[in-house]
């Protein structure tokens, strides 16, 4: 009889040879289905959080034709509610504009490219109303603070805080389908895709 303090190569030396191999096999059989299990959740279906949170909009409502007409690519809008822009997935901020009005993200493992525009036109800012908390080649987890836009601020100012939230490589995101209703920030699933 083994103890239970054996470690296991004094267990293999109290085994038979035929014992041995078929425990080995055995192992074998399971990393095998292990890896199986493993890929099959990596090529399954992904998400993409909510980086604001708001009332979610369709592409084509939208008032730009830059956006609605999905000449950057596809996605959804997002008239925030609070100020706090979190990363959607986890990946590597490959810019962020000079006037703060914009973020780019490229997603881990997919080369998936997010753009998080926050408001319209407001470029013109010049960075009033932003405050960025990242940098270019950082890289960030789902949920981390990337941003911040002062509502607020932006709406005296003249400005539609309606912030597009754009797939710049839409071909990366297979079945691409969107959420709508109400999202909060770093929690509602916003995007599904293969």
């Amino acid at each position: 009889m083994l103890s239970y303090g054996l470690k296991w190569n004094n267990f293999f030396a109290h085994m038979d040879s035929h014992l041995q191999v078929t425990f080995c096999k055995l192992r074998k059989e399971l990393k095998r289905e292990k890896m199986k299990l493993f890929h099959k959740m990596n090529h399954g279906e992904k998400t993409i959080l909510a980086p604001q949170t708001g009332r979610i909009i369709s592409v084509e409502e939208i008032p730009d034709p830059a956006f609605s007409g999905k000449v950057l690519g596809d996605g959804l809008g997002i008239i925030p509610t609070e100020n706090e822009v979190l990363a959607p997935v986890s990946g590597t901020v490959i810019e962020v504009a000079d006037t703060l009005h914009a973020i780019c993200l490229e997603g881990d493992g997919n080369g998936l490219e997010i753009l998080i525009h926050l408001g319209l036109d407001t470029v013109k800012l010049k960075g009033r109303g932003f405050t960025c908390h990242v940098k270019e080649g950082q890289h960030v987890s789902a949920g981390d603070l990337l941003m911040e836009m002062d509502i607020e601020q932006i709406k005296l100012a003249g400005y539609n805080t309606v912030s597009p939230f754009i797939i710049t490589n839409p071909d990366q995101a297979k079945n691409l389908s969107m959420s709508s209703g109400n999202a909060v920030a770093g929690k509602t699933v916003l995007m599904k895709y293969h």
